[in-house]
């Protein structure tokens, strides 16, 4: 039996790591824009609109409500339905506020355009002057699928904002490599510079990175540990992606979607330039010893990002012994911000500020207070089941979900 385990694990393995040809649709609007000749919506409004809706027509695609959040110049709503989202671009026109976008399902390749408005019958006028009550406007349109996009109506109606526990907390939604796999097809390949604006409309605030070491010591960003057809478009270069320098990576290998293999730098200058994102964790996947090239990287963006009055967090991961143990050896790492997976006592040993065990380990009480009691943060990884979600946000203490599904971990933590 027990070889027959091993051989089931083996099969495993060599299914989940080879992609299905997926042919996703990107569907476009074929009749121009409806916000031609909009102007912007006002920030008091964007905060307004934002809250819990039910969802009074369009059921079938949305389920019982949604949530709407503006996440930096779009609207996002999200859902319990299988991770159902959608996009929006919005702007006024004519006395009413018009939004139109693409809609998603996150567990699956379903997808479709849609146009939601609110007019001055559901409450538009008074909205923007103002006067309304909470539970008086509504946003009524259509949503279709890849071909069509009016196919479905749909109104979402207003009906509370956010409660205290979700003003009032920080809760952190961190999306797994930079803003999800390739295997789920958001847009842009996994780990790099052109996913990550995806990582905040999806409704996360911080996202996960995987660090490797080039041979000439400089740290970017990929996942595995071989240059493969999983990760990069076909290219001459082929091998342990670590042992090539940056210049022949930059020059001869491309990721799925064509974008280039970022060094960590360029990661985290653009997060600190173009983003709204407020916490990054390096998952350090090196097989070398990265924290001599990683750690002066580190220490300039949170120095930069102090001296723009930026709030941005960029932790050092230790998920493995090696990486425990190369930083120890760092001289001085009792001033790096770090985050550490293994035990308690680890997190304590590398005086970590933030304590990251695997979601299978369960909501772990006790040790979840006495980290808080100590004033560190626990973010648990990588949870993508839609009951365990909800589950855990509501009965954990966990600070954080590190997750390849962030738009429904937005959905249950902002309908709490």
């Amino acid at each position: 039996m027990k070889h027959v385990s091993v051989i089931l694990a083996v099969i495993l393995m060599i299914v989940s790591s080879c992609e299905t040809d997926v042919d996703v649709v990107v569907p476009e609007f074929t009749d121009g824009s409806a916000l031609d000749g909009a102007y912007p919506i006002p920030d008091s409004i964007k905060t307004r609109l934002e809250g819990v809706y039910t969802v009074t027509k369009g059921k079938e695609q949305f389920g019982q409500q949604v949530v709407l959040k503006w996440n930096r110049n779009r609207l996002s709503i999200f859902g319990a339905r299988k991770g159902v989202y959608m996009i929006l671009d919005g702007g006024i026109k004519d006395s009413a506020l018009l939004f139109e976008g693409k809609w998603r399902y996150a567990i699956g390749t379903e997808t479709g355009l849609g146009r939601i408005s609110i007019d001055s019958q559901s409450g538009a006028r008074n909205l923007l002057r103002n006067l309304l009550s909470d539970g008086a406007f509504s946003l009524n349109g259509s949503v279709g699928n890849e071909y069509a996009w009016t196919s479905f109506p749909v109104t979402f109606r207003y009906k509370r904002p956010f409660s205290a526990k979700v003003r009032n907390k920080k809760f952190y939604i961190i999306a797994h490599r930079a803003g999800g796999r390739n295997s789920d097809h958001v847009g842009a390949a996994e780990n790099s510079i052109e996913i990550v604006p995806y990582a905040e409309y999806f409704g996360a605030n911080g996202i996960e990175i995987d660090v490797k070491l080039s041979k000439d010591n400089v740290p970017f960003i990929y996942h595995d540990t071989y240059i493969n057809l999983r990760l990069t478009a076909d290219s001459p270069l082929w091998g342990r992606i670590e042992d090539f320098n940056l210049e022949q990576l930059q020059s001869f290998v491309r990721l799925v979607n064509g974008e280039k293999i970022p060094t960590l730098k360029e990661m985290l200058e653009f997060v600190l330039e173009e983003t709204n994102l407020e916490f990054v964790w390096l998952d350090m996947k090196s097989e070398k010893n990265a924290m001599p090239y990683v750690i002066p990287i580190q220490q300039e963006i949170l120095k930069r990002a102090k001296q723009m009055g930026r709030t941005l967090e960029v932790m050092v991961g230790l998920p493995t012994d090696f990486a425990r143990d190369n930083f120890l050896r760092h001289a001085g790492f009792e001033n790096v911000q770090a985050l550490c997976e293994l035990n308690v006592n680890d997190v304590r040993r590398t005086r970590s500020r933030v304590w990251a065990p695997r979601w299978t380990l369960g909501t772990q009480l006790s040790l979840v207070r006495e980290m808080h009691g100590e004033g560190r943060r626990v973010f648990t990884w990588t949870l993508d089941q839609i009951n365990f979600i909800s589950e855990f946000i509501e009965q954990s203490e966990f600070d954080g979900i590190l997750t390849n599904y962030p738009t429904i971990v937005a959905y249950f933590h902002y309908a709490r």
